[in-house]
């Protein structure tokens, strides 16, 4: 019970009653640097749930600011390419990966920290947004961009079609033409920003 509750897996609602935290929900494990599972990201099943996305808490292994949702798999390719790219969710990471863009990672649910962008300048100067169209993605690259920059790593912003994110763009299009797509859109920051 005890180890349950402070990884988080489980939570507590009465004095003895336990019940499982990502109940009905499909898993993501979020995996270390290292390859090892620190947490779990849930998506609810049920179109009705009151959270979409339920995550593990932090706790004494898992912090969120500091770990890359993907980054285990992407590392290498990452550094092949001198190149990553950086999406809001965790099925944008699956879709692109499966189409095989492999050097792409998402922040998992939290906004980009220092710490992350420390992570990927391990392998790469390079980052590339690819962010949801609607206000919300568009307010979060404008904050991660500043916050690259800042690092002094080099930035560019692929614009998805409204209603398009990477994973629904990377379902209904070949490998060839994400490819031609993400080639042919990314943009550095200043254009960006300007045609915003």
């Amino acid at each position: 019970k005890e180890f349950l509750l402070k990884s988080g897996l489980s939570i507590e609602v009465g004095k003895n009653e336990i019940i499982d935290r990502f109940r009905e929900r499909v898993m993501f494990p979020i995996h270390s640097f290292s390859g090892r599972i620190l947490g779990f990201g849930g998506r609810a099943l049920n179109p009705n749930a009151k959270a979409k996305y339920q995550n593990s808490p932090e706790s004494i292994i898992y912090n969120k600011s500091k770990i890359l949702y993907g980054i285990f798999f992407a590392k290498n390719a990452i550094s092949k390419k001198d190149n990553c790219y950086i999406v809001e969710g965790y099925t944008d990471v699956i879709s692109l990966y499966q189409k095989g863009i492999k050097n792409v990672v998402s922040a998992s649910g939290t906004a980009l920290s220092i710490d992350q962008v420390k992570l990927i300048s391990r392998f790469t100067n390079n980052i590339t947004i690819l962010f949801d169209g609607d206000s919300a993605g568009i307010k979060a690259s404008f904050r991660s961009v500043d916050l690259i920059l800042k690092e002094g790593m080099n930035v560019k912003v692929v614009p998805f079609p409204e209603n398009e994110d990477p994973d629904s763009y990377a379902k209904q299009n070949s490998t060839v033409e994400l490819n031609s797509f993400l080639e042919k859109n990314a943009i550095d920051f200043i254009t960006y920003k300007t045609k915003i």
